[in-house]
């Protein structure tokens, strides 16, 4: 029994310790794609840098879930997924803004930008590997980085199209990509907090499970 409470204890401590730098690495990244994104009039790095902000506020209250009970655990869950959706389509209202509006994006430094939150989210998603299969606030967090991946992709591809064509469109376009990743990724974590959560609810209550589901059938 000991030694099965020092193994639970590592992994807590391991889950905060992975967190805690995911949390300093993305509020950073935050803070640098909001400024820089103003600057380059970028929907794209603009988009970004709210999805950096979303991942900060999910590792933050992943942080507070770890080694709790599951219950707890589920409802940081779907804090998370809530928060990613709103931004989300916070996103898409900024890219409708300067899509009427207009604006003028800077590709030299979104590609600077968006290569240095790729790096930023590929080491994030290094750290998270090993919890991908893990318990759902981990589970959240390595979807958040997932995705955090394919959007700064987009974002430097926005970046090349804008210098050759001398068109905001691509930028527009990428902005809107990002903020349906953004979206999905909130539904899909919101998806799995339930079904932890049905299934944290046959655990305690396994006599009413087989009475709902008499076949045993998944």
């Amino acid at each position: 029994m000991s030694g099965c409470d020092c193994s639970f204890e590592a992994s807590n401590r391991e889950q905060r310790q992975v967190l805690k730098i995911l949390l300093a690495i993305n509020a950073t990244m935050f803070v640098i794609e909001l400024v820089t994104g103003w600057l380059a009039q970028s929907t794209g790095l603009l988009a970004d840098s709210l999805d950096m902000f979303a991942d900060a506020a999910v590792y933050a209250i992943s942080l507070s879930a770890v080694g709790a009970v599951m219950s707890r655990k589920v409802r940081a869950a779907r804090v998370s997924g809530v928060l990613q959706v709103l931004l989300g389509l916070g996103v898409v209202i900024e890219v409708a803004r300067r899509f009427w509006f207009g604006s003028d994006p800077e590709g030299t430094l979104m590609i600077a930008i968006g290569a240095l939150a790729l790096a930023a989210n590929v080491t994030c998603l290094a750290l998270l590997a090993r919890h991908r299969d893990g318990e759902v606030h981990m589970r959240a967090s390595w979807i958040f980085s997932a995705n955090d991946v394919l959007a700064n992709l987009g974002v430097l591809a926005a970046a090349g199209l804008v210098m050759l064509t001398g068109s905001r469109l691509p930028d527009l376009i990428i902005g809107a990509l990002i903020a349906a990743i953004v979206i999905y990724g909130g539904i899909t974590i919101l998806r799995e907090a339930g079904e932890s959560a049905q299934a944290d609810a046959c655990d305690d209550d396994k006599a009413a499970c087989d009475l709902e589901n008499p076949s045993g059938e998944g």
